[in-house]
């Protein structure tokens, strides 16, 4: 224990004021340093606009990042580039400006105002316009002078003319206050949409002249939640709000929308241009097309063929399938100890504590199974990458991961008593190595965190069912996943003599116990590999130093507890620092490129990195294309390489001249590898496909790799029949 006295704390708040005080003009810029990259406001009863800049100069390049800012009042509203039914956008003039040869407008994606049938689109409350200003000679200064008509609307609308006048010198171009600001705005200008898996395939016309309507059918990686369609074109017509229909999988999209003022147009929307920007939450696409002829009723595309053609109950039996098969994954094997020390704890036991116990460890997996759900199930209503697994790709949970194994290592190795709180260990009347249900219950729930590295048979079918779908079917399946892996400890909790016969607790234990403890020291080493392919060997090789040093002040505790008790108290203070240091450890490492990593156990550099925009070229060149998607901390995917990939007959076909092999790391968070594997309703790895002359569009393989499986599929994509009398790929 430690203790302060009072004037302690006084004078630590007093250094922590100074501190700041130093800090302050840092982390607040003084008006003056505003000012450097701000125009004064304009100021209106219902609207303020400026003009701000990235930088603080204009440095050596030809072009600077500006913004237009505006702030509303409430309730009031300014308008989009194509402001709809009524209205007009913000407009600016630069006549007066030196140095200034151009400047471009980006506009952000914005909201739909639907008043009395009417359809507007603008922007509320606050919004920065992203500008692009091209100076005549680079590097001079500039000097901006814009005259800004804009158009603010509530109940009514009020024109309005503002003045701005900015100034920036020559010099470095360092970030401005209002870097962030303008960033913000501008990533919510909508691109081509790869970035965010969405794409706009095509839009068509009919109904003449006498009932037009524009038919646009649009595609998501990940499901559609509530898209909408904005359509700019002639300015003679206007388009209503779309009607919306979805394929099964949510993820094909139908859009009708209705066209007024064609009567004054003068011919029909065959041909015609437009500009279509698609919306859906935070995801956006903005794609020029011309309009096709429609051949009228049009039918929303089928869904990709997969799991839409699997009903909901066969899937929680798949998953209920995949679940139990996972027990017999290697990423379970780390835990075999906890699962062994629960057997055989109970030897010579009561069969109603058997029975609690391992009904507590079901319930720990089940739960922790339905908290991966909830996280899941949020992230994608929020837009979010999803996917079995993908906690493997942040360093905070390998750390924490890594830091639970190595205190459990040290329990096992009786380096200290795993007690927890009364309340939580003590529900039941019996304990164990972990004291209690409320052990169990957590043991349970580790197990499950070190399963989700692995796929199974027919585990990726259902994830992929459950991630393409909404909440219910998420809890859904995972709920059976859980149930699934957690069959095991019920069958022993059914049976419990399966316990009870094995010889009771004695010094034998002690050995295993031992043993089993080495082997979570190895799962830490593991985690640490995986740890060190996002964040350096280094970063790594710190937090593995201080997990070292947390097991000896634990086992220095155990010696010393009982003549220095203070020592011991001390020892556990010593461990808590150390794991806030290691949490601490990736922050203060350097920010480093992602390494292009390709290996695959391969040293003739026969494999190629993951390039999908390449693949269609290849395929119509003759190639057979082999795809291998895989990552450090996918147990499953080193055992298909180091069974399949690289041995024997596979490894000399996928490196014949006719195939080209590629590998998408997945190891840290890609969106592109996450789009990627979104096309073949699959959210998680190992991931294998092979595209050739016979299967342009891909075809998926099976989890678990077999020799022939791998092969016949080659030869498949190649054109080759005659592997079409053997039995099934999948």
């Amino acid at each position: 224990m430690f203790f302060f006295k009072l004037g302690t704390y006084r004078k630590l708040g007093t250094y922590c004021s100074a501190i700041f005080a130093l800090a302050a003009p840092w982390l607040c810029p003084s008006p003056a340093e505003a000012q450097l990259a701000s125009s004064p406001w304009s100021v209106t009863d219902q609207a303020s606009v400026r003009l701000l800049s990235a930088t603080e100069a204009v440095g050596a390049t030809q072009d600077v990042l500006l913004g237009l800012h505006f702030r509303l009042k409430k309730g009031w509203k300014i308008y989009w580039r194509s402001p709809g039914d009524a209205g007009f956008p913000p407009a600016l003039d630069w006549s007066g400006s030196e140095n200034l040869s151009a400047a471009n407008i980006s506009w952000p994606v914005p909201e739909r105002f639907s008043i009395l049938g009417f359809e507007t689109f603008g922007y509320k409350d606050e919004t920065v316009l992203p500008l692009t200003a091209t100076l005549a000679q680079a590097g001079q200064p500039l000097g901006l002078r814009a005259a800004v008509d804009y158009l603010a609307c509530n109940e009514i609308c009020i024109p309005y003319q503002a003045t701005l006048a900015l100034r920036l010198p020559a010099g470095e171009p360092r970030p401005s206050a209002f870097v962030h600001l303008i960033n913000r705005f501008a990533v919510r200008v909508p691109g081509d949409g790869a970035a965010h898996g969405l794409t706009i395939e095509k839009v068509e016309a009919s109904g003449g002249k006498t009932r037009p309507i524009l038919r646009v059918i649009a595609t998501a990686s990940f499901p559609f939640s509530a898209p909408d369609l904005y359509v700019e074109g002639p300015d003679e017509l206007q388009f209503g709000k779309p009607a919306v229909r979805l394929s099964d999988d949510g993820n094909r999209a139908l859009l009708e929308l209705p066209v007024f003022g064609i009567e004054l147009f003068q011919r029909d929307l065959n041909g015609i241009f437009l500009t279509l920007t698609l919306v859906d939450g935070k995801r956006t696409a903005e794609r020029r097309l011309r309009a096709a002829a429609g051949a009228g009723a049009s039918s929303l595309p089928t869904a990709t063929p997969g799991t839409d053609a699997i009903g909901l109950p066969l899937v929680l039996v798949l998953a209920v399938l995949g679940g139990l098969i996972l027990n017999l994954m290697p990423c379970v094997l780390p835990v075999l100890s906890i699962k062994l020390l629960d057997l055989v704890g109970h030897g010579g036991a009561e069969s109603r504590r058997v029975r609690y116990g391992f009904i507590a460890s079901a319930a720990g997996i089940l739960f922790s199974f339905l908290g991966l759900a909830a996280v899941l199930a949020t992230l994608k209503a929020a837009g979010a990458t999803v996917g079995w697994g993908i906690q493997f790709q942040q360093p905070w949970f390998l750390i924490a991961m890594t830091l639970v194994v190595t205190l459990f290592a040290c329990n096992l190795w009786g380096f200290f008593e795993l007690r927890l709180p009364r309340r939580i260990a003590d529900m039941g009347e019996y304990s164990s190595h972990v004291h209690g249900l409320g052990g169990h219950f957590l043991s349970g729930a580790f197990a499950m965190l070190l399963a989700t590295p692995c796929s199974a048979p027919f585990l990726g079918t259902a994830v992929a069912f459950a991630l393409s779908r909404g909440a219910t079917e998420i809890f859904a399946i995972f709920a059976a996943l859980g149930l699934g892996l957690a069959l095991p400890y019920l069958a022993v909790a059914a049976a419990p003599g399966i316990a009870t016969r094995l010889p009771k607790p004695g010094p034998w234990m002690a050995k295993l116990r031992l043993v089993l403890g080495f082997a979570l020291a190895a799962t830490g080493i593991w985690l640490l590999t995986i740890l060190a392919s996002l964040i350096g060997g280094s970063g790594a090789a710190a937090i593995g130093a201080l997990m070292v040093a947390a097991g000896a002040a634990l086992y220095f505790r155990r010696r010393t507890r009982h003549w220095f008790e203070r020592a011991g108290g001390l020892s556990i203070a010593v461990v808590a620092v150390l794991a806030v240091m290691a949490f601490l450890v990736p922050a203060g490492l350097p920010e480093s490129p992602r390494p292009g990593k390709v290996d695959v156990g391969d040293s003739n550099g026969q494999w190629a990195p993951f390039d999908g925009a390449a693949i269609a070229a290849l395929v119509a060149d003759g190639k057979v294309v082999f795809v291998d998607v895989t990552a450090d901390w996918c147990i499953t995917c080193i055992i298909n390489k180091a069974l399949v990939l690289t041995q024997g007959r596979v490894k000399e076909r996928l490196a014949g001249g006719n195939v080209v092999s590629m590998q998408a790391d997945w190891t840290q968070p890609d969106d592109a590898i996450s789009a990627y594997l979104a096309r073949f309703q699959r959210y998680g790895i190992p991931f294998n496909a092979v595209y050739g002359p016979a299967l342009p569009d891909g075809f998926a393989l099976p989890e678990l790799l077999t020799e022939q499986v791998v092969l016949d599929a080659l030869a498949r994509a190649a054109g080759n029949t005659a592997v079409s009398s053997r039995r099934p790929l999948l």
